[in-house]
């Protein structure tokens, strides 16, 4: 390994026209497995490449018989929502299926004066496959809304999307009537077009291939990474597909698989290259750099992708296998890119050798460099000088990002959210623009509540009365059926309607009042219980759910991603230091989020028609995924401050060094992530953009503020102490080897 000493002229470029030597085994043997893993695949790339081209149209082909399930349905036993709704199913069957709304709608006249066109669709919705009921339609009170319940013997996701057109047909009487025709509810899994994130993934690969390009000045040297990963996140997302066969992943996981799959997959075969360029430069043959790259660069991306494969597969840690499935999605991309990274970028490196920098679009090429950049090297002796002021600068940025954060406020975003002209937004507004029985903004989410009856000790009369006078006494209920007992008498139910929507602040206010006090008071001393149940009080037993769970993922994470970094960085400090800026990492993306979504801050940009609440989910996917993201670039750089201090013994020429070397390569590779995450904000998806925008904001802060700016000057405030470490704990620590 060559000093990275600043020199005054730049490294002579390889001659694409030398002979190149075949190396024997020999040249591999110091290298260490992942070295002489990269000189295999060197030394046969068409093999290497041949046998990744069959993986991917295996697992594509493998995605396509499986037919992968996805679903946001979330199942919550031991909580009140779920309760209730066991109890209804099983006193009131019918009650307890599965169903969703379909609206009609006239600006002209009223639903009545083509009351014909109606009943033709309601006897037409009867004969669809599983259905089981049609309700008798509700009526506006200005007659111009009219909804029906139509409820199904199967659970909504496994309809399928096709059904769509089922339900387009049967409705067609009446809009050949001349009435409007949306479907709402629960429907909306069935209607609800699953996300085409197609451009959203053409833009990143253009605008990353763009990026790349100005980066090397070579053409090549930009298609390979490139090449690589779009083969990698192909594969990575056929073996997502083929596991989807089995187990039933949210309708964003895919899209999420292929944001980080397709941003890492170009990053990490960034490094490879950029470290391969140098290492040709330093006139190593072409299968010994590859070779030496993967013994490098390559540990530095098995660690970076174990760190957010960690993450990731911590999320198991909150019970919820909704959430545990996401992170297994996002892992299972991650974890095929990092490979595509240690053998196929080997190979294809190999395959192209000195020839690629034959196509140029400047003079000199860009590597990783050895250390001899003037810019680089000054500024770490900027920082050097002044370490107390740009910690105290960056920490200042980093607070000022985070504070919006304080107002955080977990929710669900609702249909009210869906974009302007869809068939689930329509309805929902439709339903909220109306009054009467059944409309109104809260009947876009009613609350069914159910009182047990079997340990009751007072008659079920006498209970019913308590309960409707306690409920005509809430603020926030704006209306409720009348309270009755099902034909068993084992239960009392009544479905209450918000006088809010569901995603506004003011209905869970009114769902804890309804659970924590009105219910509660108006049982005391029968002997019954109420339950509150139905789609929005389930999405707020997750909510609450995901907020207690959440220290403990939390937790986990830290305590792991501390330990892979102690064991790799044979220190106490480094793990320590990098823990508590990730934290400060992802406090700044929580704070921008509720600035931009929470606060409206920019959400027509992203084409929102109104402020909406954080997603339940949101915060804890954006730990794991921040965290283990930002480690990334952490590793990257720490790796080669390591070299240099095990190479020189001296701290503040180590971090100088790793901060001069890999200053272009880093910015480069944040920049392609970025541009990446930032075209999946165009996601139809409100939780795709959240999670786009914040991870985008995550490696904005991570790339600038944290790595120019917070690590070089805390290493060089702590001088040798960065590397102590108690030589029993070094003695118990396993050794890592590339």
């Amino acid at each position: 390994m060559p000093r990275t000493t600043s020199h005054p002229s730049a490294p002579p470029e390889p001659d694409p026209t030398a002979p190149e030597r075949a190396p024997g085994p020999a040249d591999l043997g110091p290298l260490g497995p992942l070295g002489r893993l990269g000189g295999r695949c060197a030394r046969h790339p068409l093999t290497v490449i041949a046998v990744w081209l069959l993986i991917l149209c295996a697992a594509l082909t493998g995605r396509h018989l499986v037919g992968p399930v996805f679903s946001d349905q979330v199942s919550l036993p031991g909580t009140a929502s779920h309760t209730g709704a066991d109890l209804l199913a099983r006193s009131l069957p019918q009650a307890g299926r599965p169903s969703g709304k379909i609206v009609f709608h006239t600006e002209a006249g009223t639903v009545a004066d083509r009351r014909s066109g109606l009943d033709r669709t309601l006897a037409a919705l009867r004969g669809l496959p599983h259905v089981t009921a049609v309700g008798a339609p509700v009526t506006s009170t200005d007659g111009r809304t009219a909804q029906t319940t139509v409820t199904f013997d199967e659970q909504l996701k496994n309809l399928g999307h096709d059904y769509t057109a089922r339900l387009d047909t049967a409705t067609a009487p009446a809009r050949a009537a001349g009435l409007g025709v949306a479907y709402g509810g629960d429907l909306d899994q069935v209607v609800r077009q699953p996300a085409n994130d197609k451009l959203s993934e053409g833009v990143g690969v253009v605008t990353a291939l763009v990026i790349l390009l100005l980066a090397f000045g070579s053409v090549l040297a930009a298609l390979l990474p490139l090449a690589t990963a779009l083969i990698s996140v192909g594969v990575g997302l056929g073996v997502v597909g083929v596991v989807a066969g089995v187990v039933s992943f949210a309708t964003s996981a895919m899209t999420l698989a292929g944001m980080i799959g397709l941003g890492v997959g170009i990053d990490y075969a960034l490094f490879l290259t950029t470290r391969f360029r140098q290492d040709l430069i330093d006139g190593h043959d072409p299968v010994i750099a590859a070779a030496r790259t993967a013994r490098t660069s390559g540990r530095a991306v098995l660690i970076a992708a174990l760190t957010v494969a960690v993450a990731m597969l911590s999320l198991y840690a909150c019970g919820l296998s909704f959430i545990g499935r996401i992170g297994l999605a996002a892992t299972l991309a991650v974890v095929v890119t990092a490979a595509a990274a240690l053998t196929l970028v080997p190979a294809a490196l190999g395959l192209i050798g000195t020839r690629i920098d034959r196509v140029r679009l400047r003079r000199r090429p860009v590597a990783e460099g050895t250390g001899a950049r003037p810019g680089g090297n000054r500024y770490a002796a900027l920082v050097a000088r002044r370490p107390w002021l740009f910690l105290a600068a960056g920490t200042a940025v980093l607070a000022v990002c985070a504070t919006p954060a304080l107002s955080l406020r977990l929710g669900h975003v609702d249909a009210g959210a869906d974009r302007p002209g869809s068939s689930t937004r329509t309805a929902y507004d439709w339903i909220a623009a109306a009054d009467g029985p059944g409309f109104g903004k809260g009947a876009n989410g009613p609350v069914v509540t159910v009182i047990d009856l079997s340990r009751a000790h007072t008659p079920a009369d006498l209970i019913t009365t308590e309960v409707t006078d306690a409920l005509r006494a809430t603020h926030g209920v704006a209306a409720f059926t009348p309270v009755r007992a099902s034909p068993d008498g084992s239960i009392l139910v009544t479905t209450l309607t918000p006088a809010t929507g569901p995603q506004d602040a003011a209905t869970g206010t009114l769902l804890d009042t309804l659970s924590d006090r009105t219910l509660p008071v108006a049982l005391h001393g029968t002997g019954a219980r109420a339950y509150l149940t139905g789609t929005v009080a389930g999405q707020a037993d997750f909510r609450a759910t995901i907020g207690e769970r959440l220290p403990l993922v939390i937790g986990i994470v830290l305590v792991l991603a501390f330990l892979l970094l102690l064991v790799v960085f044979r220190s106490l400090v480094i793990p320590l230091k990098a823990v508590v800026l990730n934290l400060l990492t992802t406090a700044a993306s929580y704070g921008v989020l509720v600035a931009v979504f929470q606060w409206g801050w920019g959400d027509a940009l992203l084409g929102l028609s109104e402020p909406v609440p954080i997603e339940s989910y949101v915060p804890m996917m954006m730990f794991a995924i921040v965290f283990g993201l930002s480690m990334d670039y952490e590793i990257f750089l720490l790796s080669r401050i390591a070299e240099a201090w095990h190479r020189t013994g001296d701290n503040r020429l180590a971090v100088g060094e790793g901060l001069s070397a890999t200053a272009r390569v880093i910015s480069a590779a944040a920049l392609i992530m970025t541009a990446v995450f930032l075209s999946f904000t165009a996601s139809p998806t409100v939780v795709v953009k959240m999670l786009a925008l914040g991870l985008a904001i995550s490696v904005i802060v991570d790339a600038t503020v944290v790595r120019l700016v917070l690590v070089p000057s805390a290493m060089f405030l702590m001088g040798r102490t960065n590397w102590w470490i108690p030589r029993r704990l070094d003695g118990l620590l396993p050794r890592v080897r590339g």
